[in-house]
């Protein structure tokens, strides 16, 4: 079995924006108000029991439940080769063992991060000793 080398780590650029993740229904149809923000930044993410959302906080309606907000999110340099290995790892490993809670988003060209408001001081300088970091 041949051995695979992880991936280099790669620069991360902090968004200015603050974001919310959403929880609903596994059948409802995606927002309207998603589609008309103008931050251009958003997933959507169906599974058999729900679609998530994560999109610009104040594109939010504030009835919207349940609504996780207060997140800022970290964008991973790409594109990532898909035969790229441990490029989570190196980022999830050490916050973890910092003990800062994430959430992560894969795209076609990169990965993304969410972290708490509360815990981005703590995340910048933990990821800040392995990974380089672009100007907004």
């Amino acid at each position: 079995m041949s051995q695979v080398k992880p991936s280099e780590p790669r620069a991360l650029r902090l968004l200015e924006s603050r974001f919310a993740i959403l929880r609903l229904a596994p059948d409802a149809q995606p927002p309207d108000w998603l589609f008309r923000s103008r931050s251009g930044v958003y997933s959507l993410t169906r599974t058999p029991d729900e679609l998530s959302v994560v999109c610009v906080e104040s594109d939010v309606p504030a009835s919207s439940q349940p609504c996780e907000r207060g997140w800022r999110m970290l964008l991973l340099e790409g594109p990532i080769p898909f035969e790229a290995v441990g490029v989570l790892a190196a980022l999830v490993g050490p916050l973890a063992e910092a003990a800062v809670p994430v959430f992560a988003i894969s795209t076609f060209d990169t990965d993304a991060l969410l972290v708490r408001e509360s815990d981005l001081e703590r995340a910048v300088e933990v990821l800040g000793r392995t990974h380089r970091w672009l100007r907004p």
